[in-house]
């Protein structure tokens, strides 16, 4: 093993010093901040909700920080990471749907995505971004959808049956 090699296993020692409590703290603090996204969508009757969300999230928290670890062994943590973002991409893929000439579920595609990043965010230790972002990704959701009905008539058009699926 080089020099630099045993530097990335310390380091990623280190940085995992409670072992399964700090990776058990990880996963809890995805669960919350995956569940706060996943309600709102659940709120509004989008079919990725709070149990999809935190799904999402825990999973890919749970792939980063075993990704982390295997720095030990010399694997390259962000190979695991890109993997990560190719799954939730085909996963966002399925909830985009065409109905006539409207695309819907471009929204709930996005907010799986970004959940798994908010995941891998926390998996690397990287705590405050993710909290940060999620206030960001609510306040995105809930407060501008006003704003954007307001401005845009084709969100105010829809009649009562007619559910977005975003």
């Amino acid at each position: 093993m080089s020099p630099e090699a045993g530097r990335a296993g310390a380091d990623a020692l280190q940085h995992f010093a409670g072992g399964d409590v700090e990776l058990a703290l990880r996963l809890f603090v995805t669960t919350v901040l995956a569940v706060a996204i996943g309600a709102e969508r659940e709120f509004h009757g989008h079919p990725a909700g709070i149990r999809t969300m935190a799904l999402v999230g825990v999973g890919s928290c749970l792939f980063t920080a075993l990704g982390v670890l295997t720095v030990i062994g010399g694997t390259d943590p962000t190979r695991i990471a890109a993997q990560i973002v190719t799954g939730v991409g085909f996963l966002g893929a399925g909830s985009i749907l065409r109905q006539g000439n409207e695309v819907r579920g471009l929204t709930t595609a996005a907010s799986i995505w970004v959940v798994a990043a908010i995941g891998m965010a926390v998996g690397f230790g990287f705590y405050v971004t993710a909290i940060f972002t999620t206030v960001l990704v609510m306040v995105t959701l809930v407060l501008i959808r006003p704003v954007e009905r307001r401005m845009f008539r084709r969100h105010a058009a829809r009649g009562p049956d007619e559910t977005e699926i975003s």
